[in-house]
């Protein structure tokens, strides 16, 4: 098996809109020519703003949408949707958690099931060992027993979060797809899934591709940084690299624009709008 576990050459996803009623039609060029490799275990965090494609590129990458052109690489072997369509080995290999959680489950439909839906789909395992395979994974995702005959509303934001991620883990992917994916959730339970992660990541070898706008998540979480501008790459490296010594304008401009949190930086921002506030006075 290959130390590659994920890799892309040149994929494009193009969209053709409409022009209306007395426009021309024309056409989105969502993803342009990506390529990346990335490593068995490692962490790709791809950044930028809303409507840079990197939502569009977690979609081709989770086998959800096939790019207009270009090439996927899972685990050495060559995917292709359109033209193969989704095997059940396809779906084993990579999974995707969303940044809302009560939208990717069911609200009538208890955790157990949820948990346990993935393998009836997938595998000849009888009910009872789906049913222990889904106990064994809400206790690795930090909840337990007393969670399996709940409803999704049940739950706290961040209570979804975990059942999404055991979901996903499941069928026992290498890869996961995290698509913003805690965004929606306050900054003491973003802290929580991210260490939940760091420690799923340790214990089952799993590569991250981690989508993301918010720069303070992906320098705790990322090995690898890529960054997005108009559905093209405009710079890549290791997270130190990337944020110790950033090269494209575009990322210059990212990283100026994200508050940093430590003491000595909020405090020059209070000052500063304190001396603004004086001014107007």
């Amino acid at each position: 098996m290959t130390d590659v576990a994920l890799e892309t050459r040149g994929i494009c996803r193009d969209y053709h809109l409409s022009g209306g009623l007395f426009g021309a039609p024309r056409v989105l060029h969502a993803v342009k020519s990506v390529s990346f490799r990335l490593a068995r275990g490692k962490t790709l965090a791809v950044v930028g703003e809303s409507g840079c494609g990197k939502s569009t590129l977690a979609r081709i990458l989770s086998l959800i949408d096939a790019p207009t052109a270009g090439e996927l690489y899972i685990d050495g072997a060559r995917i292709d949707i359109a033209r193969d369509g989704l095997t059940r080995d396809m779906r084993r290999k990579v999974q995707i958690v969303f940044q809302n959680p009560y939208g990717s489950l069911n609200p009538r439909q208890k955790i157990g099931d949820a948990l346990m839906e993935p393998l009836l789909l997938n595998t000849p395992l009888p009910a009872a060992e789906r049913r222990e395979r889904a106990m064994h994974m809400l206790r690795k995702v930090g909840l337990g027993p007393e969670h399996f005959n709940r409803y999704p509303h049940m739950f706290s934001g961040g209570q979804r979060q975990r059942v999404a991620i055991a979901r996903a883990l499941m069928l026992s992917p290498g890869l996961l797809v995290l698509d913003e994916p805690v965004s929606a959730l306050d900054l003491s339970v973003q802290a929580q899934v991210l260490n939940l992660l760091a420690d799923l990541q340790d214990e089952f070898s799993l590569t991250y591709v981690f989508i993301s706008h918010d720069l303070s998540v992906v320098r705790y979480i990322a090995d690898e940084v890529m960054v997005m501008y108009y559905g093209e790459v405009v710079e890549a490296g290791t997270r130190d690299a990337v944020f110790s010594d950033p090269q494209h304008a575009y990322t210059k401009k990212l990283f100026a624009a994200t508050p940093r949190a430590d003491v000595a930086s909020i405090r020059a921002r209070v000052e500063g709008r304190r001396g603004a506030a004086a001014q107007a006075v």
